[in-house]
């Protein structure tokens, strides 16, 4: 192994010895409150939270652990049951990486460009001779990152009584890097996860790997399931969680793309519509080496069961700045629509005889 060889795999060990899960729990227990108890979780009454979260560079992991503290304690207070954090919530640990402020200036989105235009599926993000993409750099800090995100969460969640969808992480699973959303319960257990199933172009070429499944989670707050970002741009997602008994649907966002409403609309909206389930929809905002990131939190729900007939329970207005969306979730009513709803689709011999078909590639 080289000298370079051994410096970086030195700096990974301080990494993971910088987040491990002692030093985390030893700083959190002298901010967390004692463990409250969970609300009671009545189907009428479930009071959810979308955040908004402007990226930031951390780099100590204790500064990133108080941030996140500080954002579930805001929503904590203000009733939140259930709060959801958005997509890439680990692109603010790149701060603990040397040269990052470097790496900022030569801006990593024209290198990911012109990368791609050479066939080299990822961006170099170190000097010339080097072929370090953003892959490689969730590889490099998956070990350390792990361990953190589980104790944070686990200790959130505990500590304020709350279920708490942690947002989505890149994380090397096996020897791939998957894009992976966490859910946790007021006992700090992971109820589960949830990889991400539709990949951007970007994702492919950092060689991310794709999930072939959708899962739900029942819970005391209902049948959350969560689908990450570019999964809601399609019916099919949000039609397989419905008839899989999803009532909640929890999506984080990340878009890499200047605000545009009519654009944004692609995704969560249309789909609480079409399959009548609540929707929450967290975002990660702001600019990190080069890359711009725009979104507006928000909680949906089918028209007939919004106070406005807009399917909008709450919005934040801002699409580049740190905001909260909190509203009230009633199962019953959700429910009841659903049984009496005259958009419901009966149909079922249509999709049995055509899906299979059309998803296997065959000619009909």
């Amino acid at each position: 192994m080289s000298l370079k060889g051994w410096k970086e795999k030195l700096f990974q060990r301080y990494m993971i010895w910088s987040c491990r899960p002692s030093r985390v729990t030893k700083h959190l227990r002298s901010v967390l409150p004692h463990s409250r108890q969970p609300e009671p979780a009545g189907r009428r009454q479930i009071k959810v939270a979308a955040l908004q979260i402007e990226l930031k560079l951390f780099k100590n992991p204790l500064q990133y652990a108080d941030e996140m503290h500080r954002l579930v304690r805001e929503a904590a207070d203000q009733g939140a049951q259930l709060i959801v954090f958005p997509e890439y919530n680990n692109l603010a640990l790149f701060g603990m990486l040397p040269g990052i402020e470097k790496m900022e200036k030569e801006d990593l989105r024209e290198k990911e460009a012109k990368a791609g235009k050479e066939g080299k599926g990822g961006a170099s993000v170190q000097g010339k001779g080097d072929d370090l993409s953003l892959a490689d750099l969730f590889r490099y800090i998956s070990p350390a990152v792990k361990p953190l995100v589980h104790t944070i969460f686990s200790q959130f969640a505990s500590a304020y009584g709350l279920h708490i969808m942690a947002g989505s992480y890149a994380l090397e699973e096996k020897g791939e890097i998957v894009n992976r959303a966490l859910l946790y319960g007021p006992s700090g257990d992971l109820i589960g996860s949830q990889d991400k199933v539709h990949l951007l172009p970007m994702e492919a070429e950092w060689n991310l790997k794709k999930a072939a499944s959708f899962n739900v989670y029942e819970t005391p707050l209902g049948c959350l399931a969560m689908p990450v970002c570019m999964d809601a741009t399609y019916y099919e997602t949000f039609r397989i969680l419905e008839k899989s008994g999803a009532e909640i649907v929890l999506l984080p966002i990340a878009n890499l793309e200047e605000y545009n409403y009519w654009l944004a609309l692609r995704g969560i909206w249309p789909r609480v519509q079409e399959s009548q389930v609540y929707g929450i929809k967290s975002a990660l905002v702001g600019s990190v080496a080069g890359f711009t990131f725009t979104g507006r939190a928000g909680i949906f729900a089918p028209l007939e069961i919004t106070p406005g007939q807009n399917g909008v329970l709450a919005e934040v207005e801002p699409f580049d700045r740190e905001a909260i969306a909190l509203a009230i979730l009633n199962l019953e009513a959700l429910n009841q629509l659903r049984s009496n709803h005259p958009w419901r689709d009966s149909n079922q011999q249509l999709y049995k005889r055509y899906f299979p078909e059309i998803y296997e590639g065959k000619d009909h």
